[in-house]
């Protein structure tokens, strides 16, 4: 892995966490991020988990819901026990985070922020997030997700009707 290391993948190999980094050659035309990752990796969209930044009450938090599913901001800011979430500007969540829109992972960040985990990843063994770089994903057990962001578990994908 020498020249492909982020922060994410440094903290989990500082901490000596059982994961898995998958890379696969990024295609510059695409924005949309998570479902490339799904099909470069042969997984289930509903597996492969997207990294937002939201802001509850003005207080940066970081979001982590399924590539198909669009993040619930009333149900996101019940789950801080806020009032309102709005997604946050690109510049911000690049700044706070340390990381690029496209390749925002929930670890390793600038500065640590409140995190919220949507509870669909409990469902699985192991979820792929984002290591930091387009192009660069990680897959772990939900748990350790959670005990590194000290995440948050809740429902806040919108459900689809």
């Amino acid at each position: 892995m020498a020249g492909r290391g982020t922060p994410a993948t440094a903290l989990l190999a500082r901490r000596r966490v059982a994961h898995h980094v998958h890379a696969y050659e990024h295609d510059p035309r695409s924005t949309s991020y998570g479902q490339e990752a799904a099909e470069a990796l042969g997984a289930s969209p509903e597996r492969v988990f997207k990294t937002l930044v939201a802001e509850v009450d003005g207080t940066l938090t970081i979001a982590v819901v399924p590539v198909p599913g669009s993040l619930d901001l009333k149900a996101l800011a019940a789950a801080r026990a806020g009032k309102k979430a709005g997604l946050a500007p690109e510049p911000d969540a690049e700044r706070v985070t340390g990381y690029v829109s496209g390749g925002i992972s929930p670890l390793g960040q600038k500065r640590r922020s409140p995190t919220v985990l949507d509870i669909s990843a409990t469902r699985f063994d192991t979820i792929y997030c984002s290591a930091g770089r387009r192009g660069l994903e990680i897959e772990l057990a939900p748990d350790e997700l959670v005990r590194l962001t000290g995440a948050t578990v809740a429902t806040i994908t919108a459900r689809r009707d």
